[in-house]
C-alpha cells in the first residue's frame, strides 16, 4: 500500500478547489470550466481532459495500464449546491477555513473533498509504484446538483469508451462518524412545481378582498392535503408497486445503535413524525417521502396575491417509477375543488428511480474489508442514501455496471446548507481505505464483478 502525506497537507488542494464556485444551478460559464479544467489538470496522469456537453464539460481520463486486470469507472460531479442565505455562514462559503478539525466551505463534502481523496490514491500509486493495481477510468460530471441533465446523452454516445467492470461512487455519504459503513441503495426522485393562479394581477386586499379566491388560500388547502394527519402521504397510488420491508431487513436495521430522543434533541425539534408502522431508521433508509421544499406568494403587504406556488420533492423507493407518482399526484390535485383559480402541476428535469446493489456483491465485501481495515475494532453496517444519485441507474442501465458507494463525506456534515465541512482526517482514512480497495479489486478475475451484477440485479431486496 502506497504511504501518504498527513491529512492537513492536502488542504492546501481542497481549498484551491472549494473556491472556485462551481454552482451548477447557477451555472456561470466561466466557474464551471474552471472548476472542470482544475479536475482534469488533476488527472493529468491518466490524459485527464475536458469533453463537451450540452451543458457543463465532463472530465475524463483513462490509466489503462494493467492487463488481465479488472477496470473500474470513478465517478464524481465538481458542481455544488448555491451557498443559501450568507448570512447563516460562520465562514465564507468559498474560502476553506479549518477549525476543530473540520474544513468549513461549500462543496468541501459534497463532493470536492472526496473526489481529492481519491486523485491523491491514484497519485500515491502512480509516484511510488509507477502504476495503479487495477485500471481505472474517469469519468466528473458539473450538473449532478441539477439532476444531471446531459449525462445520459453523453455516456449513451460514449459508452463503448466508458466501459468498466464496475463504476465507484466517490459521491455519496457514510452512514455517521461512529462507524464506517457501505451504503447498498440510494432513493429515487421526483421534483415538482405546483401552481395556483388567480386574477391578472395582484389585488388590493381592502378593495378586493372577499370577492375572489385567494391562490395562497388554494395552494395551502392542496399542500395539506397531501398527508393524513399521521404522516402517511395521503395520494391514492403513490405506493404502488413498494415493497414492504422484509423480516431479514427489519432485523439488520434495528440492529443499528440508534436513539430516537438523540436524533429529535440533535435536530431541536420536540419530537419525531412519519409514515406510521415503521420505525424512524425505516423510514429514513427504505421508506418513500413527499416533501414541500418551498412556497411563494405574496408577501407583507396588503394584497392579494395573483399567483402563489411551491415546490415538492419525492424521494423515491424500489418499485416505484417517477411517471407514474407524478401521474397519481397530478390526479390528486385534480380532484380537490379549486373555484376560482387554475392549478398546474409540472415536473422538473432529472427524475431518476431508486438504485440498490446486492449486498452480496464482491465489490461491497472488498469495501467493507477495506473499511475494517482502517478502522479496526468497528463494525463496519450496510447503510441505505436517502438522498438521489441519478447516476448509478444510468450505469447500470447504459454500461450493464454496478455502482459502488465509496464516499468519505458523513451525512451530517451540513452537505447542501450553510457551514458545510469535512472532517479533515477524513481525507487520510478515505485514502488509505481507497488504496485496500482497489488492491482487492485488483485480484478479481476481469469480468466477475460484470456477472455478478447480472446474477444478482434482481436479489438486492
Amino acid at each position: 500500500m502506497p504511504s501518504f502525506k498527513s491529512s492537513e497537507d492536502y488542504l492546501p488542494e481542497l481549498a484551491e478547489f472549494v473556491a472556485i464556485p462551481s454552482v451548477s444551478r447557477e451555472s456561470n460559464p466561466p466557474d464551471m470550466r474552471a472548476a472542470a479544467q482544475w479536475l482534469a489538470d488533476q488527472v493529468s496522469f491518466a490524459g485527464g481532459h475536458l469533453e463537451e456537453t450540452n451543458g457543463n464539460p465532463v472530465v475524463a481520463g483513462e490509466w489503462l495500464g494493467a492487463p488481465g486486470a479488472p477496470t473500474v469507472l470513478v465517478y464524481g460531479h465538481y458542481d455544488v449546491q448555491p451557498t443559501g442565505a450568507l448570512d447563516e455562514w460562520r465562514t465564507p462559503p468559498f474560502e476553506l477555513t479549518v477549525a476543530d478539525g473540520k474544513a468549513y466551505g461549500r462543496g468541501a463534502t459534497d463532493d470536492k473533498g472526496p473526489i481529492l481523496v481519491v486523485l491523491k490514491t491514484a497519485h500515491a500509486f502512480m509516484e511510488q509504484f509507477g502504476g495503479l493495481p487495477l485500471n481505472v477510468k474517469f469519468l466528473f460530471e458539473g450538473e449532478e446538483e441539477i439532476g444531471s441533465p446531459n449525462l445520459p446523452g453523453f455516456l449513451r454516445e460514449n459508452a463503448g469508451r466508458f466501459a468498466a467492470d464496475l463504476v465507484i461512487s466517490a459521491d455519496g455519504a457514510q452512514w455517521r462518524p461512529t462507524e464506517p459503513s457501505v451504503s447498498i441503495a440510494s432513493k429515487g426522485l421526483l421534483a415538482l412545481g405546483i401552481r395556483v393562479t388567480g386574477a391578472s394581477r395582484d389585488l388590493h386586499s381592502g378593495r378586493y378582498g372577499g370577492t375572489v379566491q385567494n391562490p395562497v388560500h388554494v395552494l395551502a388547502q392542496l399542500l395539506a392535503g397531501l398527508h393524513s394527519p399521521d404522516g402517511r402521504v395521503a395520494v391514492p397510488g403513490f405506493y404502488d408497486g413498494v415493497a414492504g420491508l422484509t423480516g431479514a431487513e427489519r432485523a439488520e436495521i434495528a440492529a443499528i445503535a440508534w436513539d430516537d430522543d438523540a436524533y429529535a434533541a440533535e435536530l431541536g425539534v420536540p419530537g419525531l413524525f412519519g409514515e406510521p408502522g415503521h420505525s424512524t431508521l425505516e423510514r429514513l433508509f427504505m421508506r418513500p417521502t413527499l416533501e414541500v421544499n418551498g412556497i411563494a406568494g405574496g408577501g407583507p403587504y396588503t394584497v392579494i396575491p395573483h399567483v402563489a406556488s411551491a415546490h415538492v420533492t419525492c424521494r423515491l423507493a424500489p418499485g416505484q417509477q417517477p411517471a407514474a407518482v407524478l401521474a397519481a399526484i397530478k390526479a390528486h390535485l385534480d380532484s380537490v375543488p379549486a373555484p376560482g383559480v387554475t392549478v398546474e402541476v409540472t415536473a422538473e428535469k432529472g427524475g431518476a428511480t431508486a438504485y440498490q446493489i446486492d449486498p452480496r456483491h464482491p465489490a461491497v465485501a472488498a469495501a467493507r474489508d477495506a473499511l475494517a481495515a482502517v478502522y479496526p475494532g468497528q463494525d463496519v453496517i450496510h447503510a441505505r442514501i436517502g438522498g438521489t444519485l441519478p447516476a448509478t441507474v444510468l450505469f447500470e442501465e447504459v454500461l450493464d455496471a454496478k455502482t459502488l458507494f465509496f464516499s468519505f463525506s458523513i451525512a451530517d456534515e451540513f452537505l447542501h446548507a450553510p457551514n458545510e465541512f469535512l472532517r479533515v482526517r477524513r481525507l487520510g482514512e478515505g485514502m488509505r481505505a481507497w488504496s485496500l480497495l482497489w488492491r482487492q479489486l485488483a485480484q478479481q478475475p476481469p469480468g466477475a464483478m460484470a456477472a455478478s451484477a447480472a446474477a444478482t440485479a434482481g436479489a438486492a431486496r
